[in-house]
């Protein structure tokens, strides 16, 4: 791995721009996680079990996926880059996937109808692949610094909150809208093919302006050697770069709260109309909420882990997420919460959103800067500069558990007899107490083994201080026998 040349300072510009890529990959995030069950099992009517194999399926193909991209584009050469031309080529392509997803063609049940979703699925994975892991790797390059690390990517979050919201309510209140005599809204197909449409431009817009705000920083990011190697040769190397303590405790944090957060995402809306009762309205004034949330998570991110750490503001703010989350829930199984309808849920669960979202914002960014802290400690020990098989091994084992995640998810509804085409305030009362009682313990207590990992993270800013000092004195080092060849 050839030394890059020494950047200029990013501009604010710059960092601003490359963050704004999280709006695409939050987009088909948020639609996937908060649409699609509920559109594919109450609209279109397939099983909801079907719905959520379909889901894991295409999770667990994405993540195997993932590191086969990563190792190529940490080894890709190009004039262009090892990144940026993964990410032109992920534009079109996973923008359209995204749109036909919510078109299935009129008549189609059964097998036909989970083929074309299953296909779409898999479409859509594929090519946010080759967008968002190589857009995750830049990061390292763009920055060694500890604390500027935990900014940018306090930015990238907010935008990914921003992108979220916006297309959310998008959804709410202009295609999917519900009109006053309750018709119409999220079961209602029509209004699905606009919302499509907007989602997709607003992919392909985002993939863009992120790959060419960065384009210039081309010149000075690492470049790999040219080399012939072997299969055996690269997964020996891939062991030795994944055989780091640090990075395998974040691993398997992440897999336990991505079982969570995989049952969390394919429920939110159940809970959100059914459990709770409340309106698309009331809805959109939630998602608002996550503005004020992810603004006050921002803000207070970086100077939280410039005083305490990383690890030690992640287990605070991971807890206190955890508890806030969950705790409406016990609280309403437990008969203290006031009842569906009444302005003092409203306020209540607004409050609780704002809170939840900050403490998960902050929780969020420390440990995207973690894993990218991982990249010079894996250096200093393997001799090699490997962001994309890093972060695509991490997302490997998130996605395959947050594929288990959605998977329970439908199973859930199956067990409980959770009715087709259910209406808001129509739904058995003892359905929806077992709805909150499976649900409790099983996200509880993977979320409560996510915490026990971090515990056993152990990289510093002293310590990382120390891994740039002595890759810097391997960089002078090497300078007489490489004669400044890149």
């Amino acid at each position: 791995m050839s030394s890059p040349k020494v950047a200029p300072p990013l501009s604010l510009g710059t960092k601003l721009l490359y963050a704004s890529g999280a709006v695409a990959n939050v987009i088909k995030q948020r639609g996937i996680s908060t649409f699609l069950l509920l559109f594919y099992n109450q609209v279109v009517g397939l099983p909801a079990a079907t719905v959520s194999t379909a889901i894991m399926i295409a999770l667990i193909f994405d993540a195997f996926v993932d590191p086969l991209v990563g190792q190529i584009s940490d080894n890709f050469r190009s004039r262009w880059g090892r990144r940026h031309p993964f990410i032109y080529a992920a534009a079109v392509p996973v923008s359209v996937a995204f749109f036909m997803i919510w078109n299935p063609p009129q008549g189609w049940e059964g097998a036909e109808l989970f083929t074309f979703l299953l296909i779409c699925l898999l479409s859509v994975r594929l090519f946010d692949t080759f967008f968002e892991l190589p857009s995750a790797a830049l990061l390292p390059e763009l920055t060694r610094d500890y604390n500027e690390r935990t900014r940018i990517i306090a930015w990238r979050s907010l935008f990914g909150v921003i992108g979220g919201v916006a297309s959310t309510l998008l959804a709410y209140q202009v295609f999917l809208r519900e009109n006053p005599d309750g018709s119409g809204g999220v079961l209602s197909r029509e209004g699905y093919f606009g919302y499509s449409i907007a989602t997709a431009i607003l992919i392909f817009t985002f993939i863009m302006i992120s790959g060419l705000a960065t384009h210039r920083q081309i010149p000075y990011l690492a470049s790999p050697p040219s080399r012939k190697i072997t299969l055996g040769a690269m997964l020996r190397e891939v062991g030795a770069t994944l055989n780091n303590r640090s990075f395998i405790v974040l691993t398997l944090s992440g897999m336990f709260l991505y079982v969570a957060l995989g049952a969390k995402g394919a429920l939110e809306l159940y809970f959100s109309l059914y459990f709770w009762g409340f309106t698309q309205a009331q809805l959109s004034l939630f998602t608002i909420s996550a503005i004020f949330a992810s603004v006050i998570g921002v803000m207070i991110a970086p100077s939280l882990a410039a005083r305490l750490g990383k690890k030690r503001t992640s287990l605070i703010t991971f807890t206190l997420a955890v508890i806030a989350g969950m705790a409406p829930i016990g609280l309403r199984l437990a008969g203290v919460m006031p009842p569906n309808g009444s302005s003092a849920l409203f306020w209540i669960m607004f409050f609780d959103y704002i809170v939840n979202g900050a403490l998960s914002m902050i929780n969020g960014v420390m440990l995207s800067s973690m894993i990218a802290d991982v990249v010079e400690d894996s250096e200093v020990r393997t001799g090699r500069r490997s962001e994309g098989l890093l972060n695509s091994a991490d997302n490997l084992f998130k996605k395959i558990v947050s594929g288990v995640g959605v998977f329970v998810s439908g199973w859930i509804l199956t067990l409980i007899v959770f009715p087709k085409g259910a209406k808001r305030g129509d739904v058995d009362p003892e359905i929806l107490h077992a709805l909150g009682m499976m649900y409790l313990p099983i996200n509880g207590a993977f979320y409560v083994a996510a915490i026990l990992c971090l515990v056993l993270y152990n990289i510093t800013q002293q310590s990382h201080e120390e891994n740039l000092r002595k890759l810097g004195e391997r960089e002078l080092a090497a300078e007489p026998t490489s004669g400044g060849q890149p």
